[in-house]
């Protein structure tokens, strides 16, 4: 078998909706809501144990976007998650709630993908735009939204990417909600868990975990399948989440 049949052979194990809930996954709290800035809190918050994730998504009321300031501060008092504190989750919610009222992720997103064609440039602009909602600044509330870039960009932004694929993605486990970008010009959402499978897979040669290796990983997936490249993300991340990626090499 060789590589592409292998990974196909993975995607229909694994994109399905028993291979969604095999395991925990904040995909499965976005599923429930189906709405772009609950999806993208679920995203962002996508960082650590996967059990851990899930656990603290779950005990969120994310009604309290449509919740004035005052009462969004006052029913947080008690909620921090890893880098977090309570008044970083506060000030989270306080940007959603005005991000749902001020702008369309969707469209501010396309309107950076459409300067360059460059799915990364809508990332950014979204990025952008979110720091202009709230003036508050601290290490947990910047880790949890990502810093936008000036040039060019060196982290992986996986949880951005890991969010443009369940919007995007039309088809088995995503949510298919944003219609007017391509799946064709996704962007792996790179993991360290990823990339190491794919190392050990030779998808990549890069070893730095950074942009450079999500394009080169996601420039190997096209090769597999120049439409929809992306479908490849969950099934490499549950081959090393669930220990498989050593199976496959000791039947070699």
């Amino acid at each position: 078998m060789d590589l592409k049949e292998l990974l196909d052979s993975h995607v229909l194990s694994k994109n399905t909706k028993d291979g969604l809930y095999n395991a925990d996954d904040p995909l499965q709290v976005a599923t429930i809501y189906k709405e772009p800035n609950i999806a993208l809190i679920c995203a962002l918050f996508g960082y650590g144990s996967a059990k851990q994730i899930v656990k603290f998504l779950k005990s969120l009321n994310f009604s309290l976007f449509d919740e004035s300031e005052k009462n969004i501060c006052e029913n947080l008092q008690n909620f921090k998650y890893r880098f977090q504190n309570i008044e970083d989750v506060r000030q989270i919610f306080i940007t959603f709630c005005r991000l749902k009222k001020d702008g369309d992720i969707e469209a501010i997103i396309k309107s950076g993908f459409d300067k360059s064609g460059l799915m990364i440039d809508g990332v950014n602009e979204l990025i952008k735009f979110i720091y202009s909602l709230n003036s508050y600044r601290s290490d947990g509330y910047e880790f949890f939204f990502g810093r936008a870039f000036d040039s060019k960009p060196i982290s992986p932004y996986k949880r951005y990417n890991m969010f443009m694929r369940w919007m995007v993605r039309d088809t088995d486990i995503d949510l298919g909600i944003f219609k007017n970008l391509p799946k064709s010009e996704l962007l792996m959402p790179l993991d360290v868990h990823t990339h190491r499978v794919s190392l050990r897979l030779g998808l990549i040669d890069r070893k730095s975990y950074d942009f450079n290796a999500v394009l080169e990983l996601t420039n190997k997936l096209r090769e597999f399948d120049y439409l929809d490249p992306i479908k490849y993300d969950f099934a490499l991340y549950r081959i090393g989440q669930s220990g498989e990626i050593d199976k496959i090499f000791l039947k070699k």
